[in-house]
């Protein structure tokens, strides 16, 4: 039973995870559309708004026209504003006004007091237009923001994907199709060459060579022989296995990286935008200025409707336009910005913490190296010249599917040798591969075949590119020793660029490998890398990056893998090179599309930039509040200057303007 119950819960966090996806799109379309009914309601409104004939001296009356302004406007109100009234009473219910609850007082405060005056309560001018402008502007802050922050997380349904859904059972001797959740522990299964591993198991017939660098970084693929344990989601390679299963569902160890990853992703800090902040005390200081405002009227004998007009014309005012606007303008010219330069911004407040970042660890593999294997050195006996191994070797290798194949064949390419054919090729199991090149036999083997025979070969040459962590071939002409090859994942040239140009600001680069220590060692020395975690497992990833955490540092993490993804979550930034799998990706905050270890960089210097904008805007909006709050309540009355509702709202409009500008200057 504990089998389905697994697939269960596994189908239930799908379902929910596509729900929540579904609930975001349809918030964005809902903010659109209400934004855009509202500004189409708004012309009219505008047009018969007393305050702006006044200004523009049109004359349009008609019957009823105050009616029709009212009916149109109280649309906007409960239509338009609805978002806002529904947020402004969730805040009230947690007891932590923001940006909801200063937006629902303004429009409730500028409605209903518009209400009274069209219904001869009050005097003075209604607030509509104003009303629902501030509507529009303040949903069309919000859909930009929620557009920008799209990409959330379909993490989980990645890593769900990644598993086959289909396992080959055997009963009795023959073979079914059945889904991997029905698999119980005990039961034997049959995997093809080049089909994933559905479930954790133990190969009890069969050899091959498996990749599991998904899964753990592990740069070569691993050979697989009776007894060895087999990791669902690896991909078998080149020979038919026969796998009795150890853990089923829940149980496998690509279901732990999604729970891990999961709990990484909900237990990360959720740091408030700072307009929120800045919401939250505006809200007091509105609500505050606005009471005091009316009191302070009162007391010097004027007549309520004066002192409350006052008090509304505070109130509108103190609701910034331009405040709701500060960080969605930015935050959208920053994320067109980046996207233009081949970063994708999943995580906003993550992002705006990589101007923070004192420390990045890189994970080697497919990252820092080109994860592929290329020639490093030709080492040459028997007066045979370095082209001639190599055009022996590549000839042997061609009808190879082995990684190192690939990298002999792309050494003689870049060089330009033309490849010969090769008759009576076979795989020598274990050691290596012959055949014969224009009639005469060769050999690529192993080290071991080599030492067994007791060829006499320099042993410090082997060592030393040993110590390198190369993989050391030998060549063979006729059982004559002619050669030998080191190859190694080659280290990308931009990885160099990237961290000398981090050491220049003073951020410590460190290597997070699952590669064994001498290869990590190797790699570190040629970028010149502060530190280097080597044979790092895939589960203790994520601690390596709390660990670096401990020493009081913002840690960015840059990988590709699978295996990366826990770490990825756990890091203060997770960034994923675009080329990895697409797990890895969702659960980044931000994604290098190019795959170029340099745009880490480019990350951190437009981070450093989006946030000084906010910072300048921030203060551009509420500044103004600044000025406009004590004129609007009547500071300078006594010398005639009394600020009205319609100048306030050209003031707010021109602060709007001035962060809007702000906001573009980020593309210079």
């Amino acid at each position: 039973m504990a089998h389905h119950h697994g697939s269960h819960s596994h189908k239930h966090q799908t379902e929910q995870m596509q729900h929540n996806h579904a609930g975001h799109d349809h918030m964005i379309e809902d903010f659109k559309k209400r934004f855009f009914i509202s500004l189409i309601l708004t012309i009219p409104i505008v047009l018969l708004s007393g305050m702006i004939q006044e200004w523009t001296g049109l004359r349009i009356h008609f019957p009823y026209d105050d009616f029709v302004l009212l009916l149109l406007s109280s649309c906007i109100y409960f239509y338009g504003g609805w978002p806002f009234l529904k947020g402004s009473i969730d805040e009230w219910r947690q007891k932590n006004p923001g940006m909801m609850m200063l937006i629902g007082l303004a429009i409730s405060v500028a409605y209903f007091y518009s209400v009274a005056v069209i219904l001869g309560y009050g005097q003075g001018h209604d607030f509509f237009w104003e009303l629902a402008t501030l509507i529009d502007i303040m949903l069309l802050g919000h859909w930009i923001e929620m557009k920008s922050v799209m990409g959330a997380s379909n993490a989980l349904q990645e890593l769900v994907k990644l598993l086959p859904s289909v396992a080959h059972r055997i009963k009795d001797d023959e073979t079914e199709d059945v889904p991997v959740s029905e698999l119980q522990a005990g039961d034997r299964i049959r995997i093809k060459p080049g089909e994933q591993v559905p479930v954790d198991g133990k190969i009890v017939e069969g050899t091959t060579t498996v990749d599991e660098s998904m899964l753990t970084g592990e740069s070569l693929p691993v050979d697989k022989q009776d007894g060895d344990t087999v990791i669902a989601g690896s991909i078998n390679q080149e020979g038919g296995l026969t796998v009795e299963t150890t853990g089923t569902g829940e149980g496998t160890y690509l279901s732990k990286v999604i729970s891990l990853v999961s709990e990484a992703q909900s237990t990360k800090s959720r740091t408030q935008n700072l307009a929120d902040r800045a919401a939250k005390m505006l809200f007091y200081v509105a609500a505050g200025s606005g009471i005091v405002t009316f009191l302070i009227w009162m007391a010097l004998g004027y007549s309520v409707s004066t002192a409350i007009e006052r008090m509304v014309t505070v109130m509108v005012i103190a609701c910034p336009h331009a405040l709701g606007l500060a960080a969605p303008l930015v935050v959208a010219v920053s994320t067109a910005l980046s996207a233009k330069n081949g970063l994708l911004i999943r995580n906003r407040t993550q992002f705006e913490e990589a101007r923070n970042l004192n420390a990045i660890i890189f994970d080697k593999t497919g990252t820092l190296t080109q994860g592929r294997f290329g020639v490093t050195n030709v080492i040459t006996y028997e007066g045979v010249g370095e082209e001639e191994v190599l055009r022996l070797a590549g000839a042997v290798e061609q009808s190879s599917q082995h990684p190192l194949a690939r990298g002999v064949l792309t050494e003689m390419e870049t060089r330009n040798l033309s490849l010969p054919s090769v008759d009576g090729f076979r795989s020598m199991t274990g050691v290596g591969l012959e055949g014969y090149v224009d009639g005469v036999h060769v050999q690529v083997v192993s080290p071991r075949y080599v030492r067994e025979k007791q060829f006499d070969f320099d042993t410090s040459t082997f060592e030393s590119l040993s110590e390198e962590g190369k993989t050391v071939v030998f060549v063979l002409k006729e059982k004559q020793l002619i050669g030998m090859m080191a190859l190694a994942d080659l280290v990308r040239e931009e990885a160099k660029e990237t961290i000398q140009a981090l050491k220049e600001k003073g951020i410590q680069s460190i290597m997070l490998t699952g590669d064994n220590q001498k290869v990590a060692s190797w790699v570190a020395a040629q970028l010149d890398m502060d530190q280097v975690y080597a044979e790092v497992l895939p589960d203790d990833k994520s601690q390596q990056v709390k660990h670096v955490q401990t020493e009081r540092k913002k840690v960015g993490m840059v990988g590709d893998g699978i295996n990366d993804a826990p770490a990825l979550a756990q890091a203060d930034v997770g960034i994923a090179i675009g080329s990895g799998t697409d797990v890895a990706v969702e659960t980044a905050d931000i994604v290098l599309v190019k795959s170029n270890p340099k745009d880490v960089l480019t990350i951190i210097e437009l981070s450093q930039k989006t946030y000084n904008k906010m910072i300048q805007n921030l203060w551009w909006a509420a500044g103004y509040n600044i000025i406009a709050i004590p004129l609007a309540a009547g500071i300078l009355a006594p010398i005639g200057i009394i600020l009205s509702p319609a100048i306030g709202a050209v003031l707010m409009s021109l602060s709007t303007v001035i962060v809007a500008v702000n906001a573009k200057t980020l593309r210079i």
